[in-house]
């Protein structure tokens, strides 16, 4: 398709992306629109240094290429170097959005009933402390094409669609959101979810109305799996990009195949063949997504690699080299990553527990050798039942120590599409998932 020089590693990404959005607050339309863009990354590398190149101009790309090789010394052996021999070289077209579930088919007029009819349905106005609510569509799908100078060629598309509905409650001063975030890789699966928003709603406008400031302390807590999703992902799941050990000799003498890392009912994956919010069946460096077991029964098994990464630490490459446009540089990141479920039935995990604490919810969570999550909902456990909502502002831990401290891993599982991650940078879609699990030792403030 291109005429890629000799002695240079070539690459040429392209990305077709369309994105439609509707906001409304309090029945206040504020946001309306769509918009497309195209662009392409080139890249060439010679075993020294990279060029790259973008442009919005399809028929610019050989020249670009022609402007890049000038710059570059061209190496006879380029395809014997450790980092492209980790470039994939695949032939491939997997274009599964095209069809009758293409996201774009979607008129403005039905996405406007969507979202007007989740409004009536949700929200009460008899609900004197509700002082804000929001409602929100969205959806983007994108053609992505990768061609390079080993001879790949993949054509693949994505689609992602949102709906999210949120209330503000204000109970003496203090400002309570609650809602519910759905994002589905089709436009149906947004429907029907009304229940659920609703219930969501009523137990968040309980925890306004009656919550209490938890006595700060050490507690057996209960996670449930969207705050196991959230743990699963900030506390291991980045630990397991692998760029970030390139230069840490430590972490690499300390983060060794085959070491028992937790309990043993705990094995953690990532895999980008599921269809999820991190579905990536190529990623940007023309590799095919694998399922990656970082933890079995315990034990650390594996990790996430982009070619660079896997050329240095002798590895096999896993295909989770992620960039968040044609604008941006591939680099490490995770797909779909989930705790696997276990056996311990939820009830009996809840009834085990003389005094702790449930945490439902989370606003946000971080993690490296110290984790923190900070909660939006939690209730008392005494006597292994669920009692009074409790305000909580911080949950911290060790994350080894508590790989260790789970004892029980719940037969129930989601994987939450609902996540956007951030590194470097760059954001990109992904799910982490979960089932619920309990801890025995956590710092509550």
């Amino acid at each position: 398709m291109y005429r890629f020089p000799e002695g240079l590693f070539t690459e040429v990404r392209i990305e077709k992306t369309e994105d439609n959005y509707y906001f409304v607050k309090n029945g206040e339309v504020e946001g309306n629109g769509r918009n497309a863009v195209t662009g392409v990354k080139i890249r060439i590398f010679d075993g020294r240094k990279w060029y790259t190149s973008v442009t919005n101009d399809l028929d610019a790309i050989q020249d670009e290429i022609d402007n890049l090789s000038s710059l570059a010394t061209p190496d006879k052996e380029i395809y014997n170097n450790p980092v492209i021999k980790n470039f994939g070289d695949a032939k491939a077209d997997v274009m599964k959005y095209n069809g009758e579930n293409d996201i774009r088919k979607i008129t403005n007029d039905v996405r406007d009933k969507l979202i007007n009819d989740y409004i009536a349905s949700c929200v009460d106005p008899s609900i004197e402390e509700m002082k804000t609510y929001y409602a929100n569509y969205g959806c983007s799908h994108k053609i992505k094409e990768y061609y390079s100078s080993k001879g790949a060629a993949i054509c693949q598309d994505m689609q992602r669609c949102r709906m999210s509905i949120y209330f503000d409650f204000v109970v003496d001063g203090v400002t309570t959101s609650a809602g519910k975030f759905y994002q589905e890789l089709e436009f149906d699966a947004l429907k029907n979810r009304e229940d659920e928003i609703i219930a969501e709603r009523d137990r968040y406008l309980d925890y306004a109305r009656n919550a209490v400031d938890v006595e700060a302390g050490e507690y057996t807590c209960i996670l449930a799996p969207l705050v196991t999703a959230m743990f699963t992902h900030e506390s291991f799941g980045h630990k397991s990009e692998s760029d970030f050990m390139l230069n840490d000799k430590t972490l690499q003498d300390e983060w060794v195949m085959g070491k028992q890392v937790g309990n043993e009912k705990v094995s953690i994956c990532d895999s980008g063949n599921m269809d999820n919010n991190g579905y990536t069946p190529f990623d940007d460096e023309g590799n095919p997504a694998k399922e990656t077991w970082l933890i079995k029964n315990g034990v650390l098994t594996g990790r996430l690699h982009d070619a660079k990464s896997a050329s240095v630490l002798n590895e096999e490459i896993t295909g989770n080299a992620r960039a968040q446009s044609y604008y941006h540089s591939p680099m490490v990141r995770m797909t779909n990553t989930y705790l696997e479920k276990g056996e311990d039935a939820p009830e009996d995990i809840i009834s085990g527990v003389e005094d702790g604490i449930y945490v439902y919810g989370v606003n946000y969570g971080t993690g490296s050798a110290t984790f923190t999550m900070q909660p939006n909902l939690c209730y008392r456990i005494r006597g292994g039942k669920l009692c009074e909502p409790v305000r909580a502002n911080v949950i911290t831990g060790n994350v080894f120590r508590t790989l260790f401290d789970i004892d029980a891993v719940g037969s129930d599982f989601t994987l939450f599409n609902t996540y956007t991650c951030g590194k470097n940078g760059q954001s990109v879609p992904v799910s982490a998932g979960g089932p619920t699990i309990r801890v025995k030792k956590l710092t509550v403030n």
